[in-house]
């Protein structure tokens, strides 16, 4: 192969050949951000001489979250803490909690970050206010990626499982290993994380193209990962379908719905799919309340998501790739 040019590694890095050549001729003037783009990319094509070390301080990556009170981000939140303790000392990994209903604060934190950052993971709502946040922050070259969830129809790095595959998972086992006839339901968080509407529509397609003669799915409730809520409307459910044989929560608070199928008279003949393992959901399908959960590892999003940035920023010489993270059916079984 010929030699790489300096439009080969502007092309690559997204600058001009002018910053290309005052970076690789160490005459400065260009951004250390920017700079540690043209380097990572020259080492990338293996440009064939002694490339510049760039002064860059303390990297910092963003993360922003949602829901710190639930399980499944604590155990994220965790995952990016063990992982931050191993890096080099020049990389830092700082984590924020954000209110999910208050997407303009969200959108504010990701277009005006509080302290210079290198990099930016995030599992917010998708929302147009942080949509448009997201597209300042690719125009400003800024490397970022989403992790669990994503903003619809967003061009950006997502690590996560395929949910629209976990849907479609949970069809089959009602559809499947259900034995009794009668109505099936669904419930989620509501329509602002694109995770749950994918979850939904792959459940929902599944039992549309594979049909079992006598199940129904009848509707979709949304709880908002509320337990009081949740718990409503899983009692309303009972009580307009007596029939009510199968239930695919999409979302959290599983807890408060296994708490409810303990006390109802035809709790126990309510199969029952959810997702996220925890010492609640553990418990439940010990006692057989809940049938199967569907685990999404977020221990191994948050390495996969470090990886990868750490990939981009040049500091990681092997290529990451990204397939879907691999979830996992968990039974009693299995625990």
């Amino acid at each position: 192969m010929s030699k790489p040019t300096f439009q080969d590694i502007a092309r690559l890095a997204g600058v001009g050949t002018a910053t290309v050549e005052r970076v690789l001729n160490g005459r400065g003037g260009v951004r250390p951000a920017l700079a540690e783009k043209v380097i990572a990319a020259a080492r990338s094509l293996d440009y064939p001489r002694r490339l510049p070390e760039v002064h860059r301080g303390i990297l910092r990556i963003d993360v922003i979250l949602v829901r710190p009170e639930t399980t499944f981000f604590a155990r994220l939140s965790r995952a990016f803490g063990r992982i931050a303790a191993t890096l080099d000392a020049s990389v830092a990994v700082h984590r924020t909690f954000m209110d999910e209903h208050d997407p303009a604060a969200i959108a504010a934190l990701i277009a005006n970050p509080q302290a210079r950052r290198a990099a930016l993971i995030l599992a917010v709502p998708d929302h147009p206010l942080i949509r448009s946040a997201l597209v300042k922050v690719k125009e400003e070259g800024l490397p970022f990626l989403q992790i669990v969830t994503r903003a619809e129809g967003m061009e950006a790095d997502y690590v996560g499982i395929d949910n629209y595959a976990a849907g479609r998972m949970a069809g089959l086992l009602l559809a499947r290993m259900q034995p009794r006839n009668g109505t099936i339901a669904a419930l989620c968080h509501s329509q602002i994380y694109q995770v749950h509407r994918d979850r939904i529509r792959g459940f929902s397609d599944y039992l549309f193209e594979k049909p079992r003669e006598g199940q129904a799915f009848t509707v979709v409730l949304f709880g908002y990962d509320d337990t009081g809520q949740s718990a409503d409307r899983l009692f309303e459910a009972l009580r307009l379908w007596p029939d009510l044989v199968g239930l695919y929560n999409a979302g959290g608070a599983n807890d408060s719905l296994t708490a409810v199928l303990r006390k109802h008279p035809r709790g126990r003949d309510i199969f029952f799919v959810g997702h996220e393992l925890t010492d609640g959901s553990a418990a439940a399908l010990r006692d057989g309340i809940m049938s199967v959960v569907l685990d999404q590892a977020p221990e191994a999003q948050a390495r996969r998501a470090i990886d990868l940035l750490l990939s981009r920023l040049g500091l990681v010489v092997e290529p990451v790739s990204n397939d879907p993270i691999r979830f996992v059916t968990i039974t009693s079984e299995n625990l």
